[in-house]
C-alpha cells in the first residue's frame, strides 16, 4: 500500500481524455466503493485518533499528520452504515475536497483501476433523494458505488450559499435583465448550492446532472434557436458520470452552434488543478467549489455590459 499513490503526479495525462482512474475501498460490509485519485492525497494505516469534545457524530476523531491536524469521518457511519469499531487495521484515505483537507475511515483499500467516465454511470433512478451516491460503475463483475462526498461534507460543515448583499446589488443593478445559466453537475448538493446563489443574484438557472446531459440539452436548445439568445452561461463541474468537464467543454468548443459560450468550470479538484489543461479545452475560467461571492463575481465577469 505505501506504494500505491506513488505516480499521483504522473496521472494527470489522464484528464481531458474522459478518463479517470479509481481508488477502490470498502467499509463495513462488502459493498466496494470507489473515489477519484486526484481526490486523493495519501493513503496511510489509521493512526491514533483523538476524540475531541463537540465533534459531530460522524467524526471518528481528530489525527496529527504531517503537521497538519485532520479530522477523520467515519465513512460507513455516514453512509447510513455500522460505525467502524476496531480501527487499528482499517485505513484512512487523506483527501481534499472544497478547499479543506480531511480523512475518510474505511475497513480496507484495495487497487488503483484506469477508466473511463464513459464507464461511470448515473446512480439507478430507484436510488431515491437519500442515497449518497453520485455514481456507479462495474469492476469484475461487481457493483462499485462513487460516494457523494460533497453530500457528506455539507451535512458535517453546511457551506453558506449567500452571496454578499454588495455583489447581490451590483448584479441586480447592472443585469436587469434575467439571464440564463445552464448548471452541470452530479452531485445534488452541490447543485442546490450553485442554484441558490446564482438565483440569488437574479439568474435563471436550467439544472443538468452531468455532462452528457449537458451536451445534449444545448444542441437540442441550439436547433430551435440561436443559443445565445436562449443560455447566457455554462457552469460544469469537472467530475461527473459519462463525459466529464474538460471533454463537454472540448465538445462545445468544437460545435459551431455553441462555440462561443462562455463556460466556467467549477470543481472540488482545488488540489490537482491543471490551469494548462483548462486552457487547452478553452474554458474561460476555473473556480474550486464552493465560495458564494466567487461563484457571483465570476457569473458577473461573464455577463454582456
Amino acid at each position: 500500500m505505501s506504494g500505491i499513490l506513488d505516480s499521483v503526479n504522473q496521472r494527470t495525462q489522464l484528464v481531458g481524455q474522459n478518463r479517470l482512474e479509481l481508488l477502490t475501498f470498502k467499509l463495513n460490509r462488502r459493498q466496494r466503493y470507489g473515489i477519484n485519485v486526484f481526490k486523493v492525497k495519501e493513503v496511510l494505516q489509521c493512526p491514533k485518533l483523538t476524540a475531541m469534545p463537540n465533534l459531530h457524530p460522524l467524526v471518528k476523531g481528530i489525527a496529527h499528520i504531517r503537521g497538519q491536524t485532520i479530522s477523520v469521518i467515519d465513512m460507513s457511519l455516514a453512509t447510513g452504515g455500522r460505525p467502524i469499531e476496531n480501527t487499528e487495521n482499517c485505513f484512512v484515505i487523506i483527501s481534499e475536497f472544497n478547499r479543506s483537507v480531511q480523512g475518510f475511515l474505511v475497513s480496507a483499500v484495495e487497487r488503483i483501476i484506469n477508466m473511463n467516465w464513459e464507464e461511470i454511470l448515473p446512480p439507478p433512478k430507484g436510488a431515491g433523494s437519500s442515497n449518497y451516491l453520485t455514481a456507479v460503475t462495474e469492476i469484475d463483475g461487481e457493483l462499485v458505488e462513487i460516494l457523494d462526498v460533497e453530500k457528506i461534507l455539507d451535512e458535517i460543515s453546511p457551506r453558506t450559499t449567500e452571496v454578499s448583499e454588495t455583489l447581490r446589488e451590483a448584479m441586480l443593478n447592472e443585469n436587469p435583465v434575467t439571464r440564463r445559466v445552464l448548471v452541470a453537475d452530479d452531485s445534488s448538493v452541490a447543485r442546490k448550492q450553485v442554484q441558490r446563489a446564482i438565483e440569488s443574484i437574479g439568474c435563471e438557472c436550467l439544472l443538468v446532472k452531468d455532462g452528457k446531459e449537458a451536451l445534449l440539452k444545448l444542441r437540442q436548445m441550439a436547433e430551435e434557436e440561436s443559443i445565445y439568445k436562449q443560455l447566457d452561461l455554462v457552469i460544469s463541474d469537472i467530475e461527473m458520470p459519462e463525459m466529464d468537464g474538460y471533454t463537454l467543454t472540448a465538445a462545445i468548443r468544437n460545435d459551431d452552434k455553441l462555440k462561443d459560450l462562455h463556460v466556467i468550470l467549477h470543481t472540488s479538484l482545488s488540489g490537482v488543478f491543471n490551469q494548462a489543461m483548462v486552457d487547452r479545452v478553452g474554458a474561460n475560467a476555473f473556480i474550486p467549489k464552493f465560495n458564494p461571492d466567487e461563484l457571483g463575481a465570476a457569473v458577473k465577469a461573464a455577463m454582456p455590459e
